[in-house]
């Protein structure tokens, strides 16, 4: 047997205590797995005090996680704090400069400096790997840069915030207004101590960025991506879109076209029968799409002690087999500097506005659509209790956004809209 492979854990909230139960509860399994015993020398918080439900006394203590990631008794420094910058960015930096393997959570993190982390763990030879950063228990990044290491990819997408699912279904089944189910999560304890970075868009933007990265031999680029989030979808378009077929979804998508790179986080509909359509709670979903295999699906628990903490032991044990691959996929030298698509490829849109009760309004809408080049696929109109406007729902043929735009602005110089139009673009799988 070989020599133990020994953690220095810093961060021990509900993923990194989800890594404390594993390591003591499945020693004899991860023993037999990885051909060595994976033990846990010292570990680093915020409060030395607090009850965790386990005690911790066998492990040394560390106030300062730059020290634990220094600790001569440590070989992997598992990062589990959290923040693009600060402490887990300084920890992590004088483990690879002390010659540690590092394991991190941190999407933030890695979504902002991935790449100089990337190239100083690579000159170093240490591994620097991230399965829990990106999906929770899904193993997206090993089927990336292993499962599909044969294929080019050719898209990206999915369901990649398990609030922001869970928000969106939980408006359709209950029939609950946005700002009632916000509330409603937030007293869960669904959404983040900022909730920005759930509901708008930015977590599961920085899970884009990295997925983008190793599927397209890019340098990780966050501020390339286009993001909004879903703080102004109504419970009108989740009924209106229900009633075309569709279901809404903060969708992340990613693909290379000869424009550039495309990298989208945004509310899009998708068909109700797909799998993305049917993905309820707060459950990932992450679609791969490759030149060989051609589409998979990967559908898991996005979050939790358990699924992430499941994630981080991949990594774990693949460090103590001896694996080691680059932190993206392939060389960080090599890596791309990514150019930004300028325009998005075509799309379908739906469309659902109010009109005022006037002859002739409808023409009006379909002749600003007819003169920017948008065609109509379909079209519904339905009363309104007030009778002063009727609510529309068309569904576009391809279009692009630059000529949907064009549209809605003729329509808002008719004099004929009693609501301003709302725009989500449709993505068929």
């Amino acid at each position: 047997m070989s020599q133990p492979l020994r953690l220095g854990i810093a961060g021990l909230g509900t993923v990194g205590m989800g890594v404390v139960k594993i390591v003591r509860q499945q020693a004899a399994l991860l023993s037999a797995r990885t051909g060595r015993d994976i033990t846990i020398s010292a570990v680093s918080a915020r409060s030395k005090d607090k009850d965790r439900g386990i005690s911790l006394s066998d492990y040394a203590w560390e106030t300062d996680p730059v020290a634990l990631a220094k600790r001569d008794d440590v070989d992997v420094f598992v990062e589990l704090m959290g923040g693009e910058d600060g402490p887990a960015k300084d920890a992590t930096e004088a483990a690879l400069a002390a010659g540690k393997h590092v394991i991190t959570a941190n999407k933030a993190m890695l979504a902002m400096h991935g790449q100089a982390l990337a190239e100083q763990a690579e000159a170093a030879q240490r591994s620097l790997r991230f399965e829990a950063a990106v999906a929770g228990g899904i193993p997206v990044i090993k089927v990336l840069t292993e499962g599909l290491a044969g294929n080019g990819i050719t898209r990206v997408m999915g369901v990649m915030n398990g609030s922001c699912n869970y928000i969106l279904t939980r408006m359709e089944t209950a029939g609950l207004s946005y700002q009632d189910v916000f509330a409603e999560a937030d007293g869960l304890g669904y959404l983040e101590a900022d909730p920005q970075l759930d509901v708008g868009g930015i977590d599961a933007a920085h899970k884009l960025a990295i997925l983008s990265s190793i599927a397209f031999g890019t340098r990780v680029d966050f501020a390339g991506i286009e993001l909004e989030g879903i703080e102004r979808i109504s419970i009108e378009d989740i009924r209106a879109a229900a009633d075309m077929g569709f279901k809404i979804k903060l969708l992340g998508v990613a693909q290379k076209t000869g424009r550039g790179l495309e990298q989208r986080m945004q509310p899009c509909l998708v068909p109700d029968t797909s799998p993305l359509g049917q993905l309820q709670g707060g459950t990932n979903m992450i679609v791969l799409e490759g030149d060989a295999v051609e589409q998979i699906v990967l559908r898991g628990p996005g979050a939790g002690a358990g699924p992430t903490a499941s994630a981080v032991m991949s990594d774990v044990c693949d460090i103590a087999r001896g694996l080691s691959l680059p932190v993206f996929g392939q060389p960080a030298t090599t890596l791309e500097a990514a150019k930004p698509a300028l325009s998005v490829l075509p799309a379908p849109y739906y469309l659902r506005m109010g009109l005022v009760d006037k002859p002739g309004a409808l023409a009006k809408v379909a002749a600003a659509l007819g003169e920017a080049g948008v065609s109509i696929e379909r079209m519904r109109q339905y009363g309104h209790a007030d009778l002063e406007a009727a609510q529309v729902l068309i569904v576009t043929h391809k279009t692009t956004r630059a000529s949907l735009d064009v549209a809605i602005e003729a329509m808002e110089g008719t004099g004929v809209l009693a609501q301003a139009p709302v725009a989500l673009r449709i993505e068929h799988l």
